[in-house]
């Protein structure tokens, strides 16, 4: 199997918990969302997510999805992007599913 990892490169990642609570327009983005988190103790966050195709701003709004919070800022289309969400898609990307908890729990709690 290609790609296999040490335990301890898997715990590099700081997996999240995070609410969305607002949804915009990248100007001259047809694939990303402007993504605004709450993630509990590490505050708000802004990232760029390309599912913009796959979701709706309402279908959005108040979702709890996973993020990796600790990933370097990247600036997409002049908007920093302050982490990435995790989603699962088929070979083609023709389905995109985010991860997403299935019961109650805060902002910013650890995945693991």
């Amino acid at each position: 199997m290609e790609g296999i990892i040490e335990f301890g490169d898997f715990e590099k990642l700081d997996l999240r918990v995070a609410k969305i609570i607002n949804v915009e327009e990248i100007e001259g983005a047809d694939k990303l969302w402007k993504l605004s988190l709450n993630v509990g103790e590490l505050g708000e966050r802004t990232i760029c997510a390309g599912i913009k195709q796959h979701y709706s701003s309402e279908e959005l709004i108040g979702k709890k999805i996973i993020i990796v919070a600790n990933l370097t800022p990247r600036k997409m289309r002049g908007v920093e992007s302050q982490g990435m969400l995790l989603a699962a898609s088929d070979d083609e990307h023709e389905k995109v599913v985010l991860l997403s908890v299935d019961k109650e729990i805060e902002n910013g709690s650890g995945v693991g």
